[in-house]
């Protein structure tokens, strides 16, 4: 594995984190939180105008076809940054599945249309009481008029608000993994749309469907082959989501260590005190190491290797480094960094539901067992 990073690849970067810098700036992110829509145009419309949006969706539709690498630089700015974005939910989540699964025509029209920012599709996949794998997939899709017709709810839909379609994980089988995908208009009739508030304060929302009907042809790969598509591009997908948190906890580091060394008390600066100056040590160990393990898996992925065992580590690993960067940088900060003013908290709040959101450690560490037990199984005699 090349730990180098290219001339272009630092170029990304660069280009990412002016972005960020000019549009989304710590004060954007403030006026971002509990907003209906929950991202600011106008970074949208430069990181599309930039190819940033479609960076890894095929240049044969639009995309940049770049890899994994490219993608873990962008998202490790987005996470420096807190920029507030649908990049993860419809470029990469929507767009992979119809990239890997979708018909022909499907991706003509709409991954053109994903790589330049013009359109959202946000998935709406999980359920109240449900879990993370196929079983808590319950909505149902019944067979009528030439299609099917979708009744039931879904919670924790990322920007459904904003979205011109949501990918609808739905039940079309008596089997645990019988689950199809569908496109579906959030302003057709029987979908009702309620915002939800959460601890980052993003743009989520519960949506309803009441026999809500779906065209055959709007169904995503193959009857009962959804969630064999939806798995993969969420094992592709986490990897991006653990470069974000490596870029929250480092950042969140930098702005710790900032304060310990211009808070005095005692006359001397909090740094000096040892037991300060081991948890930052701790720390910087952790995110250096995060970071390592983030760029090896999208390395593997890059290099079209099994990410089966390393994509839910680098999640697992690097939501945990980012949500105890942040809880030690409060304690740091002491009682004024639990207030609005000051910005570590943007980060704490944000550690925990990327900790929560799009796979937890449970789940996560449940495919590491099994990742790791499958490839230690003793051959038969």
């Amino acid at each position: 594995m090349d730990l180098d990073f290219t001339e272009e690849q630092h170029m990304l970067r660069d280009t990412v984190r002016g972005l960020c810098a000019a549009h989304s700036p710590i004060a954007v992110v403030r006026k971002m939180e509990d907003d209906p829509i929950g991202y600011p145009a106008e970074l949208w419309r430069q990181l599309g105008e930039l190819g940033i949006t479609g960076l890894t969706l095929p240049e044969a539709y639009g995309g940049g076809g770049q890899t994994a690498l490219e993608a873990a630089i962008v998202y490790e700015e987005l996470g420096r940054a807190l920029a507030p974005s649908p990049h993860f939910v419809s470029a990469v989540l929507a767009g992979g599945v119809i990239a890997r699964a979708g018909t022909e025509a499907q991706k003509r029209y709409w991954l053109p249309r994903l790589a330049s920012g013009e359109a959202i599709i946000a998935p709406a996949w999980l359920e109240p009481n449900g879990g993370y794998g196929p079983a808590g997939v319950r909505l149902a899709a019944a067979a009528g008029d030439g299609g099917v017709k979708l009744s039931g709810s879904k919670r924790h839909v990322h920007f459904a608000k904003a979205a011109t379609r949501l990918l609808v994980l739905a039940r079309s089988g008596g089997g645990t993994a019988d689950v199809d995908l569908f496109l579906v208009d959030p302003a057709a009739p029987g979908v009702a749309l309620t915002q939800q508030y959460t601890i980052a304060a993003d743009a989520q929302y519960a949506v309803a469907f009441d026999d809500v009907p779906v065209a055959a042809s709007e169904r995503v790969g193959a009857a009962r082959a959804g969630w064999a598509a939806w798995n993969a591009v969420m094992h592709e997908g986490i990897v991006l989501l653990a470069a974000q948190a490596m870029g929250g906890a480092e950042r969140a580091l930098e702005i710790t260590v900032d304060y310990a060394r211009t808070r005095h008390q005692f006359d001397k600066p909090l740094g000096a005190f040892q037991a300060i100056a081991h948890y930052l040590a701790d720390a910087t160990t952790a995110v250096d190491g995060g970071r390592t393990l983030v760029y090896e898996a999208a390395w593997a992925l890059a290099s079209g290797r099994s990410i089966a065992k390393l994509a839910p580590m680098a999640k697992l690993f690097a939501c945990k480094t980012y949500r105890d960067v942040t809880a030690m940088a409060q304690q740091v900060h002491g009682g004024i960094g639990f207030t609005i003013e000051y910005d570590i908290q943007l980060f704490f709040r944000r550690a925990k539901q990327l900790q929560l959101s799009f796979w937890d450690d449970r789940y996560l560490e449940e495919l590491v067992a099994a990742a790791t037990l499958a490839e230690r199984r003793p051959a038969r005699a």
